[in-house]
């Protein structure tokens, strides 16, 4: 059976565009959080802030402390994690993304650092927001557990 030029290229362009390979906006914000986690686990904090927006505006809230804008929450993890060991292993736990809107979504979940003396851990809860530049984390509130 032969299917005319014209006929190929809808074929084609159908597959290429079908939701069965479009990556959903739940997809793409778990990359970005898994994409987070592997470049803390290389030691790559520039790496790691590509997941926020590169904004005045973006919050950080942790421990009773707010720090607002992208320098200032690169400068609060270089500052915090100025060593491999202080990085340990990054994981997260019991991830949940809820999208609130077409532009607008919340994750929350469990974070864990694995290092030789200690086993922090507490909880997250993010604010992302579709950017130009694709989904980006404009608010995290995280804080520690104390057991």
């Amino acid at each position: 059976m032969r299917i005319p030029f014209i006929g190929l290229l809808l074929l084609l362009s159908v597959a290429a565009f079908s939701p069965a390979r479009a990556q959903s906006d739940s997809q793409r914000i778990h990359r970005l959080l898994t994409d987070q986690v592997d470049a803390w686990n290389r030691g790559d904090i520039e790496g790691f802030m590509k997941g926020y927006w590169n904004s005045d505006s973006t919050e950080f809230v942790s421990g009773g402390a707010l720090v607002r804008g992208y320098r200032e929450v690169l400068a609060r993890y270089h500052k915090s994690y100025d060593t491999r060991e202080k990085m340990g292993r990054l994981e997260f736990d019991e991830l949940v993304v809820r999208k609130i809107s077409a532009a607008a979504a919340i994750a929350t979940g469990i974070w864990r650092l694995y290092r030789a003396t200690d086993q922090p851990w507490g909880r997250f809860t993010l604010v992302i927001e579709k950017k130009p530049e694709g989904w980006r984390i404009t608010h995290d509130h995280t804080s520690s557990a104390t057991k």
